[in-house]
């Protein structure tokens, strides 16, 4: 019998990882692989893990391209592939939003931050990729994680041309993501451990 509640209380807790692996399909196509934060930013990190667990952001469009600036996705209830895009951007999850968790990691490129309404407490499931520096987001978003491969990927995701950066056609989407247990290292970390 504590075996099985052990297991019941395996099962139930949250999808905790330190990274996450995103295969994009479009004019961009490739792997993402993302090192969270899970020490700065704990509840964000366990949002994004256990949607990503769900498979709810596959299928997932990157609805908001801006070139030299950011390219934004993660709105799983109006932004998976074959629905009106014109809502895409506008939704979150089933989850409540999320306090703010405001840190001094700067926002440079490869940054992935939370979006959010203009109440710092209203992020819920869509988040952002840096493209470029941008300070004045300092300390405004919550920072979740960086990209530690594929951020030629990121840079080849189709941009938006129309309002607000919003993807004219059809978007480059999230096809599958993956959470990793363990926390991803760098390619050229990889290459200086094995010189050593």
């Amino acid at each position: 019998m504590l075996r099985l509640a052990a297991a019941l209380c395996l099962m139930s807790a949250p999808a905790w990882g330190t990274g996450l692996e995103i295969d994009v399909e479009g004019d961009a196509q490739g792997t993402i692989v993302i090192d969270l934060f899970e020490e700065v930013a704990p509840q964000h990190v366990e949002r994004i893990t256990t949607l990503a667990a769900e498979g709810a952001y596959d299928d997932v469009v990157f609805h908001r391209v801006i070139d030299d600036f950011m390219a934004q996705t993660g709105d799983v209830e109006f932004g998976v592939t074959g629905m009106d895009m014109r809502y895409a951007g506008r939704g979150g999850s089933e989850y409540p939003d999320l306090p703010a968790e405001f840190s001094d990691i700067p926002y440079e490129r490869g940054i992935v931050g939370m979006a959010r309404a203009q109440d710092p407490n209203s992020a819920n499931s869509q988040f952002f990729i840096m493209f470029a520096p941008a300070p004045p987001l300092d300390g405004q978003y919550t920072v979740v994680g960086t990209v530690v491969a594929g951020i030629d990927v990121v840079d080849a995701i189709k941009r938006g041309t129309g309002r607000n950066g919003a993807v004219i056609g059809p978007p480059d989407r999230m096809t599958a993501l993956r959470v990793l247990e363990e926390d991803p290292v760098p390619p050229e970390e990889e290459a200086g451990e094995d010189e050593g």
